[in-house]
C-alpha cells in the first residue's frame, strides 16, 4: 500500500499522542473542540432563523404595500365618480 496509513501505524501514532499530551489534556481538548462546534452550529441556526424572519417581514410589508396601492386606486376611482356626478 503506497501512501496509505495502516491500522497498526494509526495505533502507534495514537499511543505516542497519548503519551505526549496525557489523557486529561486530550479530554479537555475534546471538550473544547466539541463546545466550539456546538457554538458554531447554534450561530448558524440563529442566522438562518433571522433570515427566515426577515423574509416573512418583507412578505408582510409587500402585502401591506399592495393593500395601500389598492386602497389608493379605490379612492381615486371614487373621487372620479364624485367629479363626474
Amino acid at each position: 500500500m503506497l501512501g496509505g496509513i495502516s491500522p497498526v501505524q494509526l495505533i502507534i501514532v495514537l499511543v505516542i499522542v497519548v503519551l505526549i499530551f496525557g489523557t486529561k489534556k486530550l479530554t479537555g481538548m475534546g471538550k473544547d473542540i466539541g463546545g466550539a462546534v456546538k457554538g458554531f452550529k447554534q450561530a448558524m441556526n440563529e442566522d438562518e432563523k433571522a433570515e427566515e424572519k426577515k423574509k416573512e417581514e418583507d412578505k408582510a410589508l409587500e402585502g401591506s404595500k399592495a393593500d395601500a396601492q389598492f386602497s389608493e386606486a379605490e379612492k381615486t376611482s371614487k373621487d372620479k365618480e364624485k367629479q363626474d356626478s
